[in-house]
């Protein structure tokens, strides 16, 4: 699978990807297109992600972080976030460990 050839979500949306998972791990290609707050996500599994592509504003618990194109951030278990916007072509790669 080519992650740069999926298909671009409609607007405010995200579509996820598995890339690949075992019982510990999973990998997934996400792609978003959000103009409005999305799901407020408080997971049970760490959290790493890239963007590889595009721009993105997210809320982690109290605090705004915003993203450009080859930035990653780190989501310990049980932290609250939300992606509150990105641009049309935003591309991650997120990588989940239970």
């Amino acid at each position: 699978m080519n992650i740069y050839a999926l298909n671009n979500p409609a607007s405010n949306t995200e579509l996820f990807h598995t890339l690949y998972q075992n019982k510990n791990i999973r990998i997934e290609a996400i792609r978003s297109h959000l103009t409005h707050p999305g799901e407020i996500y408080n997971q049970k599994e760490d959290e790493w992600v890239l963007l590889i592509r595009g721009y993105a504003k997210l809320l982690v618990g109290e605090r705004v972080i915003e993203l450009e194109e080859g930035e990653a951030i780190y989501l310990p278990k049980f932290t609250p976030h939300q992606v509150l916007s990105t641009s049309e072509d935003a591309l991650w790669l997120g990588v989940f460990n239970s």
